[in-house]
């Protein structure tokens, strides 16, 4: 089990009892922007025996439509040493995801590969997106971006409509634990006015030792690197406002800044996990826009390296936002 820490992508709910969840994230958009997907396969595993269960969440994003198709936990199967997870009769990996699912009148086909895609570094200090985070026994939460941007190429089959990927973008991450945080907020967008650059970010309150405070992970990709900007490397929040149309974040480190800048806009709702059962509700848009200026310290100076707008992004905000500007006033105080 010790192991596994240094596989945040594998299924890490072998040995639980209950509350618990684990889901993994699939999002896909094709190469006209049209049509915008995400996939979502995991494990609810609740007190009360008769509430555990495996599902699929498929949201259509243009149509604004969500389908929550529920297994038992018998009709899993997962791979111990890579990530192979099969769902009933649907398959999902890094590299592939084939579904077949059925509820009443709606039927959901695909088969998809995935190219070229780009985890966050897992090193022997600090095994992926967490940090050392990853090391502390009992966190609510614990994430894993499983690929920062990739190419999508397949197709997907709606009710016998089926809809062509190839050539389109997409993105993998994992959440896995007790329960979501009571506060956050989310984005992602791989959709500027090139391939290759995507940016994944969080903010959220982190129970901790008694109390809490607020944690961050913010990676940018560009030109072929990852630009970290998080709670565990000493990066601080400098700005934060949030209002109903936008959400404007700045972050530093010692060598940059990255200035974000994320429309609003109205999504669908999502169940979400809470003391392992699927009770809770998060409103998540796969429309949104996101505009990023990355700057280079330079002295009492700063040098432009990028500045565009992502489009189709995904965003959520959780919970209560004066309780993370709060926990950001105790995180500063903590590092």
């Amino acid at each position: 089990m010790m192991l596994d820490i240094w596989k945040p992508e594998i299924f890490h709910g072998r040995r639980k009892k209950k509350d618990f969840f684990e889901g993994w994230y699939f999002k896909m958009v094709d190469y006209s922007e049209k049509n915008a997907y995400a996939v979502i396969p995991g494990v609810s595993i609740a007190r009360n025996p008769s509430k555990s269960h495996a599902f699929i969440m498929f949201l259509d994003a243009r149509a604004q439509k969500m389908n929550y198709f529920r297994y038992s936990l018998d009709d899993v199967k997962a791979g111990d040493k890579k990530f192979e997870l099969i769902i009933g009769e649907s398959f999902f990996s890094t590299s592939e995801m084939n579904l077949n699912l059925k509820q009443g009148r709606d039927q959901i086909i695909a088969r998809i590969n995935f190219k070229d895609t780009y985890p966050w570094p897992v090193k022997l200090l600090s095994p992926g997106v967490m940090g050392w985070y990853a090391f502390v026994p009992g966190m609510e939460c614990y994430h894993g971006i499983l690929s920062m941007d990739h190419v999508v190429e397949g197709f997907i089959e709606i009710n016998g409509i089926k809809k062509e990927l190839n050539g389109g973008r997409g993105y993998i991450e994992k959440d896995w634990g007790v329960s979501m945080p009571s506060s956050w907020i989310w984005m992602q967008t791989n959709h500027f006015d090139r391939n290759g650059i995507s940016l994944s970010g969080s903010i959220a309150k982190i129970p901790w030792l008694g109390n809490y405070f607020t944690g961050y992970i913010f990676g940018f990709l560009y030109d072929k690197k990852l630009y970290k900007f998080t709670t565990y490397s000493g990066a601080k929040v400098t700005g934060f406002d949030v209002t109903d149309n936008n959400i404007r974040i700045r972050l530093e480190n010692k060598r940059y800044r990255l200035d974000i800048d994320a429309d609003r806009s109205e999504g669908v709702e999502l169940p979400a996990p809470k003391l392992g059962e699927m009770t809770a509700k998060v409103n998540e848009s796969l429309h949104s826009s996101i505009s990023i200026t990355l700057l280079r310290k330079t002295g009492s100076d700063t040098k432009l390296i990028y500045s565009g707008t992502g489009k189709n992004a995904g965003l959520e905000l959780v919970g209560n936002v004066d309780e993370l500007i709060k926990g950001l006033k105790k995180a500063s105080n903590r590092w």
